[in-house]
């Protein structure tokens, strides 16, 4: 593991991890509680194609790889510890919308990764 990999990867990740928590904070105190995660998921989108387009300049598909992965995890385990136990919430966090974002914490990094590998400069 190189020092870039370890920001992209680790840094990155857990920012917009946390640019998704903090959403859901104030989403929390405005939308029903049962739709934060469809107001929070498409800024999410944003924020993380961003990071991996403007951010992240490795045109190593093996890179994105490792970030989908390690983005996947800190999400699930920062969700679990962070919201699930904190606020108790087993029964009701875990729904569609929280796998469709585990889906695409993965996918897009690999997704933009591809389109990084083939795109000649």
């Amino acid at each position: 593991m190189n020092k870039q990999f370890l920001k992209d990867a680790f840094f990155w990740g857990f920012m917009v991890w946390l640019i998704g928590y903090g959403l859901g904070i104030v989403f929390f105190t405005i939308v029903p509680h049962d739709l934060i995660g469809w107001f929070v998921m498409p800024i999410g989108i944003i924020v993380s194609l961003w990071v991996l387009i403007k951010q992240i300049k490795s045109r190593d598909i093996k890179h994105y790889l490792g970030i989908a992965i390690v983005w996947t995890l800190i999400a699930v385990i920062c969700d679990y510890f962070f919201l699930v136990r904190a606020f108790t919430t087993t029964s009701v966090y875990y729904k569609p919308d929280v796998y469709l974002y585990y889906a695409l914490t993965f996918l897009l990094p690999i997704l933009v990764g591809f389109r990084k590998s083939r795109t000649i400069e």
